[in-house]
Order: structure tokens, then C-alpha cells, then sequence
């Protein structure tokens, strides 16, 4: 699981009405440095998204976001998902994460749900939602009594913020939307999408 954390600084965080989108999207996303693309289940067009961009962009490294259940565990491998992300987590959901084979992070918010799942083997976590949990301060607190945890912070972190979540030493990495702004999104506007992910990968440089 921890793996995900090293593939970038950033994961994109995408939500796709239109799978025609997902491939030039990806590519861009790519072009800019960012290569592990999380696509959130949230609309109809996300599992053929996550084929069209598992398809077709081979270096992406394209995974499922808003993972809730079982089902949503099989659609989101059947459709070539490298990578899972929840919200939160529980033990229904983590055993069919686990079961899947394929990498996963679940959400966590408070200290007692990270040592639940410390004790199952699992050190790779979403902290969700980062800001309203508390944000740098309260990862920061967990340094020292949970240094074996490691965290994707996701939910309200903007460029300004990103840096200083990954400085902290048990944060791999950040999931965000800021690099995916709506009017560009609704433009179609890639070139704008490959500049904001490339300044988004330089976050740690």
C-alpha cells in the first residue's frame, strides 16, 4: 500500500462526466509529471474511464477513488483500477480491498482508526477529510506515537497548502483538485491542466 504514496508528490483527484475525457485528460496529467490518477466513482462514466485511461495511457497509473463497498471494489479492478482509495473503512470493505490484490488506501480521521489499522498489517492510509480533520497540525501530532503510519492527505488542500503537508515526515504524498480547475475541465482546456500538474510536481523538488 505504501507504494502509492511514492508514485508522485500529487495524485489528482478526478471526477469524469464524460469518459471521452478520460484519455487526453491522462495524457496530460502525465505529460506534467503526475502519473498516479485517481478516479473517483462517483459518476456513471467512471469505470469507463478508468478502461479507457488503463487502455490507453500506459504510463498512467490510473486507480478507483470513493471506494464504498465490495461492488465497488470488483467494478473498479474489473475496469483495470491499479490502485484503490476509500473514504473510510470498514472490516467488510477492508477484506474485499485485501482480497482484490491490489493496492489500496483507506480513509482514516482520527488516531484510534489508524491504530486499528497498524494492528492489521496495513501502514499506508488516506487522511480524509485532511482540512476539516485537522490538517498539518494533527498529522503532525501522530509523528511521534504512530511513526510507522504513513498518509495521502486529501479533501481541501490547494497548491499553498500541499507544500507544507509534504513536509511533514510521514505524508507520501497529497490528493487535491486544484490542478483540475472546472474551467478548463469544461474547455477542455489540456495544455492548462499539463502546466498546473507540472508546478504540482515540482511541490517537492
Amino acid at each position: 500500500m505504501t507504494a502509492v504514496l511514492d508514485l508522485a508528490p500529487v495524485i489528482p483527484v478526478v471526477v469524469l462526466e464524460d469518459a471521452a475525457d478520460a484519455v487526453p485528460l491522462a495524457r496530460a496529467l502525465v505529460a506534467g509529471g503526475l502519473p498516479a490518477i485517481e478516479v473517483t466513482l462517483r459518476t456513471p462514466a467512471a469505470p469507463y474511464a478508468i478502461r479507457a485511461i488503463a487502455d490507453e495511457v500506459p504510463d498512467a497509473v490510473v486507480g478507483a477513488g470513493t471506494v464504498l463497498s465490495a461492488a465497488d471494489v470488483d467494478t473498479a479492478v474489473t475496469a483495470g483500477s491499479r490502485f484503490l482509495v476509500s473514504p473510510g473503512w470498514t472490516d467488510r470493505l477492508l477484506a474485499a480491498m485485501t482480497a482484490s490484490g491490489v493496492p489500496f488506501l483507506p480513509g482514516v480521521s482520527t488516531a484510534s482508526e489508524v491504530v486499528a489499522l497498524l494492528e492489521r498489517g496495513i501502514s499506508g492510509m488516506k487522511f480524509f477529510p485532511a482540512e476539516a480533520a485537522g490538517g498539518t497540525s494533527y498529522l503532525k501530532s501522530l509523528c511521534s506515537p504512530l511513526p510507522q503510519a504513513r498518509f495521502c492527505p486529501t479533501g481541501g488542500i490547494g497548491a499553498e497548502s500541499a507544500r507544507t503537508y509534504l513536509a511533514l515526515p510521514n505524508v507520501g504524498c497529497v490528493g487535491g483538485t486544484w490542478m483540475l480547475p472546472r474551467e478548463a475541465l469544461l474547455a477542455r482546456d489540456w495544455a492548462r491542466v499539463e502546466r498546473l500538474a507540472r508546478e504540482a510536481a515540482a511541490l517537492r523538488g
